[in-house]
């Protein structure tokens, strides 16, 4: 299947964002947009399809939209499935990360061993694998994973030669450092809230601390880089900063952090879409 586009954001505003996926325009909530919107009401109501969260998750559909698409973004490409909750399959404001990172496996003297957490449909795993890492997948759900698969299939890359790992981040980690494995790499989002594979609880206030102490106890003597990005309320770019710094105490390096926007520049408005923090060696 070939990409019909990339993404871009036409507009934002009164809590909605207006989308082009692709060859398809989608309306979905954005409650960061707490500005007015841009364009005209006419150019708001060109669209395939409606997001709402008003009275239960649902799609209002004003045009064909076809139940998948492929779109291009940076060189990479992704299936695309509006699903009951109102995502698409892939995150765009991660563009940053991809190539970020993507950076480091180039420039590496050696061939790193990469370890994705939170990996949701594998946009990082996508980017490291084109990279040149070997990359360890983990996400607590099959269905994502199966997806993540189809995408790497996508990029004509081999799905073999990634480890893919559906369970709980925590439980994975735990073993890992028993097993005495250790990676040059680790990019993780965590989410707010979360289930793992057999119904785990994970909130981010209590779990992240033992996730970063995990992390660092999985990387080996020489590490290149561990990503942090996050989009809960109150994990501001200095708050994941004060974390690996004190996660990577002692390795040296430096830390750059950002805030993470879902635009660049295609709209009159950029959005933020989270935050990003990374730890790269010096």
């Amino acid at each position: 299947m070939n990409p019909s586009g990339t993404y871009s954001v036409l507009d934002s505003g009164s809590g909605r964002k207006l989308e082009k996926v692709g060859s398809f325009i989608l309306d979905r909530p954005c409650a960061q947009a707490v500005w007015n919107k841009s364009v005209s009401e006419n150019e708001w109501k060109n669209v395939h399809a409606i997001f709402s969260r008003e009275g239960g998750n649902s799609w209002s559909y004003r045009k064909t939209l076809p139940r998948e698409w492929v779109i291009e973004v940076d060189g990479l490409k992704f299936y695309i499935s509006p699903t009951d909750f109102g995502h698409l399959g892939v995150f765009p404001e991660h563009r940053y990360s991809w190539g970020f990172m993507a950076e480091l496996i180039k420039s590496a003297d050696r061939k790193l061993r990469v370890l994705n957490l939170f990996s949701y449909s594998g946009a990082a795993t996508l980017a490291a694998c084109k990279a040149g890492a070997e990359v360890t997948h983990v996400d607590a759900s099959q269905k994502i994973n199966d997806l993540a698969k189809r995408n790497i299939i996508l990029n004509e890359l081999d799905p073999a030669k990634v480890k893919w790992i559906t369970d709980d981040v925590i439980k994975y980690l735990k073993r890992e450092e028993k097993r005495g494995s250790r990676y040059d790499g680790i990019i993780l989002d965590p989410p707010s809230f979360g289930r793992g594979s057999k119904g785990e609880v994970f909130k981010i206030d209590t779990h992240l601390p033992e996730i970063i102490k995990l992390c660092r106890s999985v990387m080996n003597d020489n590490p290149s880089f561990i990503i942090l990005t996050c989009h809960t309320p109150g994990y501001t770019p200095l708050t994941l900063k004060n974390i690996l710094t004190q996660a990577m105490k002692g390795k040296g390096g430096e830390i750059e952090t950002r805030e993470l926007t879902l635009d660049r520049g295609e709209s009159p408005l950029p959005i933020p879409a989270g935050y990003f923090a990374a730890w790269k060696r010096g």
